[in-house]
Parts: structure tokens; C-alpha cells; sequence
């Protein structure tokens, strides 16, 4: 692309943010969405389209952590030639003069290497030639990468990091980000057609989200984006978008336990405001006290405690051998997909793991998913 910036219509890269090691889960997620020609690229995803698919990723992808609109890209060996080229860029068509916005830029591989001088350069850009205000803390971040002496602006188009659904206002110590959760059950197998547990569910992301997919509900539906504060933003398609889609109640049940009191109902209260009571529950019980729900089988997904998040590691094996052992005794016909930092803690369980997928980050951690196939007792 070159210098000048994207019309409405026409389609563009649409850059999907997700951690590394996470890549695949999500650009699977996109092809299965409808996202046209998903790519893993560096740091995440590329698709293609236009400015409603931009809302549509914001609103549906489970996994992403920031959707970028990549609206225009230029070569810029110095600085005079940024300033000259970024004013080139229709800023009209996408930013408000009315509305204030910020500048983010990286340097990597290039003449220009000093990210705040290029910064100061696109700011005065936007402001000289838009008119719009600049502000440290605006919601409409321009983001600008120039690598090998190329410049891809690109506009946060999310605001908050997606995770942040709007529903979960409490939470515990260590809590799983719902966008990772999401992406762990895709990697688990999970579609939302068969019952999950979590055993230690803290405040609950795995079970609302198990549940939210099965019910169709939208993952941003609660939420407001940045992408409202942008020229290109249409009010009247976006609330068709909002409203489209259907939502049903499952065949199945979502359970989750612990054996903490403020954990369960902190699970509880967050599964009120996302809507998904109905069809969730969530007890106080001790590992011992774990036992099958009624039904069919599905997934157990647990992410316990370990010793660089939670606890002290040396005496976790005593609690990963009475999972393991609950598990394999009562939940056959179950799989499980259990994530931890160690090995060890895994291997202490007992279960018959048959796939590691990872390792990804998780809270400067790095966490592994293992995986079994149906238990049989």
C-alpha cells in the first residue's frame, strides 16, 4: 500500500494481536468466523476487509487482544520524508477533528530509530493538517511501525485489551484473561456442544466463556471500542451488527468448583452480569468432594495453582496427585486439558497427557496445555 490512506469501502489489512505461542488457535478462530485469507503473522494474525469486518473482529473473535486497522504504509528513510509522507495520509477519512488522539510508534531495522522523534513528527502531522487535539490519554491510539525503513500506520481500533468483556468485576488471585481461556478451550477441542468443569474455578472465565460460546452470545456485546470514536464509524450498521446473530440456550451444563467461599461467589455474581446463570453452576467442594455432573461427558479444563503464580511448588505435588487421582477414578469418558508452567506438576498427576501445546504466556509466566484423550477407568 502506498502513500495515502484506505477509503471506506475498500479492504485492507486487518491486524489480529494475540500472544506469541498463540498464533495457530486464533488464526484457526478467524477461518472459522469468516474472516477472509487469514495469515499467522508476527505478534498475531492478518486478515482482510473492510472497516465492518474491523468491527465484527472486535466484537467476535474470542482470542484476539487488539484488532489494528492497518490503513496505510510508506517508505521513510528520515524524518523530514515521515513528516512529508504522513501528511499525505487522508487522516479525514478515519480520525475526527473533534475527537482527541494519541501516537504510539516502534523503530526496528531502520534510519529513523528514535520512536519518540517519530512520534512528535506523525502527531504534528495529524494536528497541522486534521486539526484534531492531541491527548496522552485518548482512547484513539495511531500506531505507527516503521520497520526496514517502511512505515505502516495502523489504528487501535479496541480501546481496552479485548479480554476485558465487561462482565467480570471479580476476580482472584492470578485470574485466567478470558482471551486466553477462549483460545485454551479451542486448543482442548471444545466447540460448544458438550459439557465443561472446571474443578478450580476461581472466578470463574472457563465456565463462562465455555458458555458463552455454546450460546451464541458475542464476546464484546457488553462493551464499549474505539473504533466509535473513528470518522469511519456508522452508528445504524453497527447496532444491525450488535443485534445480529443467534443466541440459544445449550443442551448442557457448565460447572465450577472450589474450595474457596469468595471464589464461588465471585464466579456467581460475574456469571449474573454475563448472562449465562441458566445454564451454569458453580459449588464450593474440595478435590476429594469432586464427582461427575449428570449427563454426558465433555471437557475438564483446570488451571491450578503453581509455585511462580500461586503456593509454594514443592508442596503442590500432593495436590496435583489428588486431582489426578479424583480424575482418573470417577471421570472416565472425560478429557482434561490442565495448564501449568511445570512439567513436573503435570507429570505428578498421573494422567495419560497426549499432547503439550504451548508454551504461551500467561502473567509473565510460561504455561503449557496438556491435553488427554476420553479417560478410561
Amino acid at each position: 500500500m502506498q502513500s495515502g490512506m484506505t477509503p471506506k469501502s475498500d479492504e485492507f489489512e486487518i491486524f489480529l494481536i494475540v500472544p506469541p505461542g498463540l498464533e495457530t488457535a486464533l488464526c484457526d478462530e478467524a477461518r472459522a468466523c469468516g474472516f477472509k485469507k487469514p495469515a499467522i503473522a508476527d505478534g498475531g494474525v492478518t486478515v482482510k476487509g473492510g472497516w465492518p469486518d474491523v468491527w465484527r473482529a472486535n466484537l467476535e473473535l474470542r482470542g484476539a487482544s487488539r484488532v489494528i486497522a492497518r490503513v496505510a504504509s510508506f517508505r521513510a528513510s528520515h524524518l523530514s520524508e515521515l513528516d512529508k509522507r504522513a501528511r499525505k495520509v487522508e487522516w479525514s477519512s478515519v480520525l475526527r477533528r473533534d475527537r482527541p488522539f494519541r501516537v504510539e510508534a516502534s523503530c526496528k531495522k531502520s534510519k529513523i530509530y528514535h520512536s519518540g522523534a517519530a512520534e512528535q513528527r506523525i502527531e504534528r502531522a495529524i494536528r497541522e493538517e486534521l486539526g484534531a487535539p492531541l491527548d496522552a490519554d485518548a482512547e484513539v491510539c495511531v500506531r505507527a511501525r516503521i520497520e526496514n525503513d517502511v512505515c505502516t500506520i495502523g489504528i487501535d481500533t479496541s480501546g481496552d485489551l479485548l479480554h476485558k468483556r465487561g462482565h467480570k468485576q471479580a476476580v482472584n488471585k492470578a485470574p485466567m484473561r478470558e482471551t486466553l481461556a477462549a483460545l485454551f478451550l479451542r486448543m482442548s477441542g471444545y466447540s460448544g456442544n458438550e459439557p465443561v468443569l472446571d474443578p478450580m474455578c476461581g472466578s470463574g472465565t472457563f465456565v463462562i466463556e465455555a458458555a458463552e460460546i455454546a450460546a451464541g452470545l458475542k464476546p464484546g456485546r457488553a462493551r464499549n471500542f474505539a473504533f466509535e470514536q473513528l470518522a469511519s464509524f456508522d452508528p445504524a450498521a453497527w447496532a444491525q451488527l450488535l443485534n445480529s446473530g443467534n443466541t440459544r440456550k445449550p443442551d448442557v451444563r457448565f460447572h465450577g468448583s472450589d474450595r474457596d467461599a469468595g471464589a464461588i461467589a465471585m464466579s456467581r455474581a460475574n456469571a449474573a452480569r454475563a448472562g449465562v446463570t441458566d445454564f451454569t453452576d458453580s459449588e464450593q467442594r474440595a478435590i476429594s468432594d469432586l464427582a461427575p455432573p449428570e449427563g454426558p461427558p465433555g471437557l475438564v479444563i483446570v488451571n491450578p495453582p503453581y509455585g511462580d503464580r500461586i503456593g509454594d511448588k514443592k508442596q503442590l505435588g500432593s495436590l496435583y496427585r489428588a486431582l489426578g487421582h479424583t480424575l482418573q477414578t470417577r471421570f472416565g469418558g472425560w478429557r482434561v486439558g490442565l495448564i501449568t508452567n511445570e512439567t513436573s506438576l503435570a507429570s505428578a498427576t498421573g494422567l495419560p497427557f497426549v499432547a503439550a501445546k504451548g508454551p504461551v504466556s500467561h502473567g509473565g509466566l510460561r504455561v503449557t496445555l496438556h491435553l488427554t484423550k476420553p479417560l478410561k477407568i
